[in-house]
């Protein structure tokens, strides 16, 4: 584990693989309500670095999209990219079930139930990106190819302004 850094599912399947990461908490405000949002202005970064993760439902099958917070997802893209036709949110409620993170801490690492993943090919131009540690008010930095390698993502144009 990395010094300062909460255990959470997340930061085990991250040490366990041998992924280099950092850790970043931040103060979670309770009335918060775009967890990405917040997570970038709590941390001075831009909202383009920033990602949030997204369980969907493609045609009855739930798979996570990870997208920009400046960004919305692109729900025929995300479906396209995983070989479906239609796609919606997941109900909050079975997106903690199967992933066992809530709302606003979902992370697209170390999920209850490994789930298709697909990263927008933005990522692809950072050197390093943020998503959700597992809980809200917890963000971890890696490379975008790490995040694909312990994720089993594909990279997908999945986002739109």
């Amino acid at each position: 584990m990395t010094a300062g850094s909460p255990s959470t599912p997340a930061t085990v399947a991250l040490d366990r693989a041998g992924v280099p990461y950092t850790p970043h908490v931040y103060e979670h405000h309770d009335n918060a309500t775009n967890f990405g949002e917040e997570a970038a202005t709590a941390l001075g970064l831009r909202e383009e670095q920033v990602f949030k993760t997204l369980v969907v439902s493609v045609d009855g099958q739930l798979a996570v999209a990870i997208v920009p917070v400046a960004n919305r997802l692109d729900l025929k893209a995300i479906a396209a990219a995983v070989g479906g036709k239609k796609a919606t949110l997941a109900d909050p409620a079975l997106a903690e079930k199967r992933t066992g993170y809530v709302v606003g801490g979902i992370s697209p690492v170390g999920q209850k139930t490994a789930l298709r993943t697909v990263l927008d090919e933005s990522a692809l131009a950072y050197d390093s990106i943020f998503v959700s540690g597992g809980r809200r008010g917890f963000d971890i930095e890696l490379a975008p190819a790490d995040l694909v390698r312990v994720t089993n993502a594909v990279t997908r144009p999945v986002a739109r302004t």
